[in-house]
């Protein structure tokens, strides 16, 4: 799949190992106007161990964005490091949640904004999730046709 969700470009293709994480916080807050301003990069590096925070949003965004309303679903400590990119799979707990928005730095270099367009735009709690959920993200790659 190439595309980049903001509109503009190519979003980068190429194979990359999905990430595992489980949630180390479950949050309860929703805000109808965060102002969460994406970074304009498509991908961001994420280290074994690295906690980030994981937020909801039922905005249509993408890198270099602007999104207003919010749900935080937590914080997920990155058990095995890779490369994520706006447009990779998200899922807790076996769901599947939504797809990656684009990255928010405003805690830098404490932890990064991970925000995810996600249709049920409801904070962790009232999704019913618990610590330890298991979180990953699947990477979206078009390999090449055969021939």
């Amino acid at each position: 799949m190439r595309f980049d969700p903001n509109g503009g470009g190519v979003r980068p293709d190429y194979p990359r190992t999905p990430l595992v994480a489980r949630l180390v916080g479950v949050m309860r807050l929703a805000v109808p106007d965060r102002g969460l301003a994406l970074i304009p990069l498509v991908s961001r590096c994420i280290r074994r161990h690295d906690v980030h925070e994981l937020i909801l949003t039922d905005e249509q965004a993408g890198p270099g964005g602007t999104v207003q309303n919010v749900a935080y679903l937590g914080f997920a400590e990155f058990l095995t490091g890779g490369v994520v990119l706006a447009g990779d799979l998200l899922q807790v707990a076996g769901e599947a949640v939504g797809s990656i928005a684009g990255f928010d730095e405003t805690h830098a270099p404490n932890h990064l904004n991970i925000v995810v367009h996600a249709a049920d735009c409801r904070p962790g709690l009232s999704r019913g999730h618990r610590l330890g959920d298991e979180v990953i993200v699947q990477p979206v790659y078009s390999p090449p046709a055969a021939g």
